[in-house]
């Protein structure tokens, strides 16, 4: 997408032993007179990461020093979040209301996904201008999502009620596969603080070779030998720019994840870790 704009986009790294967060230190050296746009995903797809508040006020600052710098926020998650973790909006930060681009919508806090509903929060030139893009790709929500939009918001706050007995179930899977995956030799876990997803390092495994599949090489490759052997899907890791990783999403029953995770094991009982965890 953005490539179809003539930008260049700049993906910045972050790593599992800091929670997949942004150091600001790294921002700023990327930072130029060209930049135009920061992206920012919290609680983050694939990787469940929480931007805390203070990390925030830091990306402010430097976003601050960049005039011609807007920012991108993408909080689709935002009540899909573990205690003591908390939302914080980018928009509500100090000086950050003129420079932000809030995007959000129904499909995760309230289980909408088919129904395509989602929205954007900014100053209003800016949104008058992404309107006239919209409006000749998409023209516009169907009337029955409104009406299923309308619904969700009388839930209450945060989906009210609802919403957390969701939060919670995701809550106890979220934390039975921590500790399961814990128990896997070499693999390394960074917990997440929000959203359904596991983006865990399974790189210790590459090099392995599985009979009847031939050699694990990359996160791809083990996905699709979890797959053919488990049958068990997941999304590898180079999709979203790790392949060291592969994502696991717990949007799902506590008893198909059970289940999941013994197959993974199972299969996983042949590949030794190629190298020291």
């Amino acid at each position: 997408m953005a490539r179809l704009a003539d930008a260049k986009p700049v993906i910045l790294p972050t790593h599992i032993s800091e929670n997949f967060l942004l150091d600001p230190k790294l921002l700023e050296s990327e930072l130029n007179e060209k930049s135009r746009l920061l992206i920012i995903c919290s609680p983050s797809n694939p990787t469940g990461s929480v931007y805390p508040r203070k990390l925030l006020e830091e990306i402010a600052q430097i976003v601050g020093r960049h005039p011609r710098l807007l920012v991108l926020s993408d909080e689709i998650y935002e009540h899909i979040i573990y205690a003591p973790a908390t939302h914080t909006s980018f928009a509500s930060l100090p000086g950050m209301w003129e420079r932000t681009l809030t995007v959000n919508g129904f499909s995760k806090a309230f289980a909408m996904t088919g129904w395509r509903l989602g929205y954007l929060a900014g100053p209003k030139h800016f949104v008058a201008a992404c309107g006239k893009i919209q409006s000749q790709s998409t023209s516009g929500a169907s009337s029955i999502a409104q009406k299923a939009g309308v619904a969700a918001l009388g839930l209450g706050y945060a989906g009210g009620e609802a919403v957390s007995i969701m939060v919670k179930a995701f809550q106890e899977r979220r934390d039975y596969l921590v500790k399961n995956f814990g128990e896997l030799e070499g693999v390394k876990i960074s917990e997440p603080k929000g959203a359904f997803y596991l983006f865990l390092d399974f790189s210790s495994y590459y090099g392995a070779e599985a009979e009847g599949f031939g050699l694990i090489k990359d996160s791809e490759s083990l996905c699709r030998f979890l797959l053919d052997d488990a049958q068990v899907a997941l999304v590898p890791g180079d999709a979203f720019g790790n392949d060291s990783c592969i994502r696991i999403s717990y949007a799902a029953s506590l008893p198909t994840l059970q289940a999941a995770v013994e197959r993974i094991k199972k299969a996983l009982i042949s590949l030794r870790p190629a190298v020291p965890a």
